[in-house]
């Protein structure tokens, strides 16, 4: 009689989705103590932005200090926003040394740093590509996050067409996403006719399904909507759900992303998925310390009748979820994409507000 196999034991629930289902775990920061903590749960990525970077300044304002004055006398002409980006920059490369195992591991497809683009130009797709190239170019495994607004959708493509790996950001909504996927396919179709690689890179598009959520709550509060609270929880996960159909339907080369976590369904209900899910910290050891079952949940559909109060109360819900419910043209005005890049920009001004206290300091 053959032995019973002993039974495997992972360090953690987020370590055995990313080791029995095709669900990657990548992490929502490029400080290095949460992303080795990632690693060891089996993540296979990590991303940076200017919120991320001002926040691990503020934390290792110790550290960091010294570089700042360090940057100030190799650059003399460099403005403090200037400085800030190199901290970026920099910040980036570090976090995408400790990815590069993965990167070989993967061939590619995983093991990245994501690195944000300046949101400043998210109306002008020229720029944006300018500034895609830049950042692809300082470690061979970055991949370049450009806003889904409708000059982002123009640079994706460009971008895509260089060779470069582009994570679909600032976007919330299966319009979007349709688009995203549309662009990269032209851009990958496009190297497919020269000859060049595309089999080595990994594009994604995210879709901050948090950050619709929160959406429907402010409308909710703003316009006197009387529904189950839970149902707004839902809100995300839906458009998750129904363009990963539709991506896998029809065969699009690029994996959706999850991020902006409000809930543990932004986890547990996508696991299964040929996607990527992207939690910070602070919501990792959340997932880790529950009892949650790890088991495949993307094709369990959302209850037909939270989807239906959804589509009956929120008419951004129903933008969102509709292939037609937003035009391209659309995407810049869209209430979360407004609300997301305002913020990220604000991040671009505290930034560079924290250098210029380096390179003026208060002299009384």
């Amino acid at each position: 009689m053959a032995a019973a196999r002993p039974k495997l034991v992972y360090k953690s629930p987020l370590h055995e989705m990313t080791q029995t289902t095709p669900t990657c775990l990548w992490n929502d920061s490029a400080d290095i103590d949460e992303l080795m903590y990632a690693i060891e749960n089996g993540a296979v990525g990590a991303t940076c932005n200017p919120v991320i970077a001002l926040g691990i300044l503020k934390k290792e304002i110790a550290l960091w200090r010294p570089r700042i004055e360090s940057l100030l006398r190799e650059l003399p002409g460099a403005t403090e926003d200037q400085i800030g980006w190199k901290l970026v920059e920099e910040m980036s490369v570090r976090a995408a040394k400790l990815l590069e195992p993965a990167f070989a591991a993967h061939g590619g497809r995983n093991g990245r740093l994501s690195i944000q683009t300046d949101p400043r130009y998210f109306r002008d797709p020229g720029a944006i590509v300018e500034n895609a190239t830049a950042f692809n170019r300082l470690a061979p495994n970055m991949i370049v996050k450009i806003p889904a607004t409708s000059a982002g959708i123009v640079a994706i493509e460009e971008a895509t067409s260089r060779g470069m790996s582009v994570n679909a950001t600032v976007c919330f909504t299966l319009p979007q996403c349709i688009a995203v996927a549309e662009a990269v396919e032209r851009g990958l179709r496009r190297r497919d006719s020269e000859g060049k690689d595309v089999e080595s890179m990994g594009p994604v598009c995210t879709i901050m399904v948090g950050r619709l959520d929160d959406w429907l709550k402010v409308l909710l509060e703003k316009r006197d909507i009387t529904i189950d609270p839970g149902d707004l929880e839902w809100a995300g996960v839906a458009v998750f759900k129904k363009t990963y159909g539709i991506f896998r339907k029809r065969g699009y080369r690029l994996r959706l992303l999850s991020a902006a976590f409000r809930n543990h369904m932004h986890w547990s209900e996508l696991i299964g998925a040929d996607a990527v899910v992207s939690p910070p910290s602070a919501w990792q050891k959340r997932f880790n310390a529950s009892d949650i079952e790890v088991r495949p949940r993307i094709d369990d559909p959302v209850d037909p009748k939270v989807v239906g109060q959804l589509i009956a109360r929120f008419p951004d819900f129903r933008r969102a979820y509709s292939e037609d419910g937003l035009s391209v043209e659309e995407f810049d005005s869209y209430g979360p994409t407004v609300r997301t890049l305002r913020q990220f920009i604000a991040a671009c001004t505290d930034l560079a507000v924290l250098v210029r206290d380096v390179m003026l300091p208060d002299p009384s």
